[in-house]
């Protein structure tokens, strides 16, 4: 099994061989992902693990909730779940999140071969097109019994399959393709966004307390290379509190590496006094700054001067 390092270096040059531009790795730990990745309009945040099972439901959460902060989207490149390997062209999840192979992904983003298959209890399963397969029936007047008799299901399954409520077996998909000599299968769309229950953190946070009351929408994080995502109608910032050390240095430069991808502001908020303005495009800026503004349009004023230094 490849070690995550290896790993990680194949995605990060699949991604760029691409088109996507991506960011630093991401190696403070905690870590809810490794990864930030854009092209166009697509950005993805990505957690890499070469067995999938290693992903948590608290980290897969953050992840995604993140994901949804940033208008991005999420995804999971992993070799292995338990004792087998994943398969190629099969989508597993785990708590939400698309879960692919390397081969997988490679096949997705360099020749356009979208993935038909998912992984879920019991084995692989297809997404049939419900809408065409009514269609073709009632085209070709064949009853709901005389298709169920002919791939020995119910007339129910077979109804379900046409409202999209239900998902078949690899084995059924083809068998109706056969029958009615037209593709109706789904591809698994890798990057569509998931439902996500999205209830408020409690802030905690001094700092991130007087942030809310100049009268940002504060998003705490507990495993991000920032602790939170600070955003109003003109403004997304990622946010980070820190003493001033050699740690914060390291976050403030991946932060910058981050923003510049997600297309967000960055800015460190330190505890004490800073012996620098800015750290690559992340504004340093110390706890008394904070305590002069009164409200969102001066704190960004204040980024962009920073940033600007």
């Amino acid at each position: 099994m490849m070690d995550k390092e290896l790993l990680a270096e194949s995605v990060s040059g699949l991604l760029e061989q691409a088109g996507f531009t991506i960011s630093a790795r991401c190696y403070l730990r905690p870590r809810s992902f490794d990864l930030a990745a854009r092209k166009e309009d697509l950005f993805v945040l990505i957690k890499i693990l070469s067995n999938i099972d290693g992903l948590n439901e608290r980290t897969a959460v953050e992840v995604r909730r993140l994901a949804k902060h940033l208008l991005g989207r999420t995804i999971l490149v992993g070799e292995k779940t338990r004792d087998q390997y994943l398969e190629r062209g099969a989508v597993y999840f785990r708590y939400g999140i698309p879960t692919v192979s390397v081969p997988t992904l490679a096949d997705c983003l360099l020749e356009g071969l979208l993935p038909l298959v998912y992984a879920a209890h019991g084995g692989l399963y297809v997404r049939i097109n419900g809408t065409l397969l009514r269609q073709l029936r009632l085209d070709r007047g064949i009853s709901l019994g005389s298709l169920a008799s002919r791939l020995g299901l119910s007339r129910r399954t077979i109804s379900k399959y046409e409202m999209e409520s239900m998902d078949t077996s690899i084995d059924v998909a083809v068998k109706l393709e056969e029958i009615f000599e037209e593709e109706l299968i789904l591809p698994v769309d890798l990057f569509k966004s998931g439902n996500l229950e999205d209830k408020p953190e409690q802030i905690t946070d001094n700092i991130l307390q007087l942030l809310s009351q100049m009268g940002f929408e504060v998003f705490p994080t507990a495993q991000a290379p920032f602790n939170a995502v600070t955003r109003d109608e003109d403004l997304v910032v990622l946010t980070g509190i820190s003493k001033f050390s050699q740690n914060m240095l390291k976050k403030a430069q991946l932060m910058s590496s981050l923003s510049a991808v997600a297309r967000t502001q960055s800015a460190v908020i330190v505890e004490g006094e800073s012996r620098v303005e800015r750290i690559g495009d992340t504004a340093i800026i110390e706890k008394r700054e904070l305590d002069t503004i009164g409200g969102t349009s001066e704190f960004e004023d204040l980024v962009l001067e920073k940033q600007n230094k």
